[in-house]
């Protein structure tokens, strides 16, 4: 979704009003929050209680606008510790009752300063618990906000609208990606090396690994086969990230390369869809998605059951029910979403790969799929061994 802002700080704090008109008709008045002017995005809802600051920083959000069902938002401010990528990645921020003065000792700024000082075009005070009935019941569909200036009668707006491309079809994780590689030391000893390939990833992944005594190579999303390997690696992993992965061919082909070489594999949200790809499962797109820090998933090698942190609009469609062959040997559904039966992870059995469809580096929590990390290292134990 392309996204036009014109922010102006003057104009803020609930002065001027706002609008947000969804592609369907339907429209919600409120007043502007953050930036002033007019956006365009996928209209997604996120059902996270709190750690907005990493949702918003989550480049997997490219172009959307996001809805926060949590009634009060901007309660903690906003600090310079918990950005999970250089930027806010939002096209768009929906909230119904902002804080009007910041309460956390870790705040440096309100998050309506934030809003303004990036751009991002947001409404407040509208009925975001309608609004994410509407799309629950519709579907993520596109929207605008329009503030200030751009505002104008409901039908120009909705033409507006309308004009903007489908997340369907639309690929993203090349925008959100670095363009240079980099390097996280490990903490402590180090004890392996991994290619991270970046379609979107968020900072604290490459934390826990380190943590772990891993020394992380990120390497843009754009990364050959050669590039992979000339930094030795005992494992590879595919990042989150934004967009269809019905279009991230080049990405699929570099993951193909890794099986063929059998290296050990892990993949996460984007990266599990890959996975997905790569072993000859199609993807589609899911009627509203999964996002927010509350989702039941199933480890169905374990039994045990998580609340998970998820932000994708897509998934992989594999059989449930049965180990499916695949040029790399049997693969079978690992983890399963327990409010929709999702595929939410898939690992190889016949050499070291899997992945998940969520997020076990979990800033702002919850931490129950931390282990996702230790099991990726066990697997480069056992190749080493």
């Amino acid at each position: 979704m392309t996204t036009s802002t014109k922010g102006n700080a003057s104009q803020r704090k609930g002065v001027s009003p706002a609008v947000l008109v969804l592609e369907d008709g339907r429209v919600f008045r409120g007043r502007a929050y953050g930036a002033v002017g007019e956006t365009f995005g996928e209209a997604v809802f996120s059902t996270g209680m709190t750690g907005y600051q990493e949702t918003l920083t989550d480049p997997s959000y490219d172009r959307q606008i996001v809805v926060a069902t949590a009634p009060q938002i901007g309660n903690t401010g906003w600090n310079d510790e918990d950005d999970e990528s250089r930027r806010i990645w939002v096209s768009g921020y929906v909230v119904r009752d902002p804080a009007r003065v910041p309460s956390s000792w870790r705040a440096t700024r309100s998050l309506d300063d934030e809003l303004v000082a990036q751009g991002v075009v947001g409404i407040s005070g509208i009925d975001t618990r309608a609004l994410t009935r509407h799309l629950r019941e519709r579907g993520s569909m596109r929207a605008g906000v329009f503030s200030g200036e751009a505002i104008a009668p409901d039908a120009e707006l909705l033409a507006r609208v309308q004009a903007q491309p489908h997340m369907k079809g639309a690929s993203l994780y090349e925008e959100v990606a670095t363009q240079e590689a980099y390097v996280v030391p490990a903490v402590g000893e180090k004890r392996f090396t991994v290619a991270a390939i970046d379609l979107g990833i968020k900072g604290m992944t490459p934390h826990r690994m380190a943590e772990r005594g891993i020394e992380v190579h990120v390497l843009p999303a754009t990364a050959t086969p050669d590039d992979v390997y000339a930094v030795a690696p005992d494992g590879v992993f595919f990042s989150n990230g934004p967009g269809d992965p019905a279009t991230a061919d080049g990405p699929v082909a570099l993951m193909r390369a890794v099986l063929e070489r059998r290296t050990p594999l892990f993949g996460i949200c984007f990266g599990n869809q890959i996975l997905g790809r790569a072993l000859g499962f199609g993807t589609y797109k899911l009627k509203y998605g999964h996002r927010g820090i509350n989702q039941p998933v199933q480890d169905r090698t374990t039994g045990k059951v998580e609340v998970t942190a998820h932000n994708h609009g897509f998934a992989v469609d594999a059989p449930l029910d049965k180990v499916s062959e695949t040029k790399f040997g049997r693969a079978e559904v690992s983890h399963v979403c327990l409010n929709d039966d999702v595929v939410e992870g898939l690992q190889l059995l016949d050499q070291p790969a899997f992945s998940v469809q969520y997020h076990p580096e979990a800033a702002a929590g919850p931490h129950d799929a931390a282990y996702l990390f230790d099991r990726f290292v066990s697997l480069m134990e056992g190749q080493r061994a």
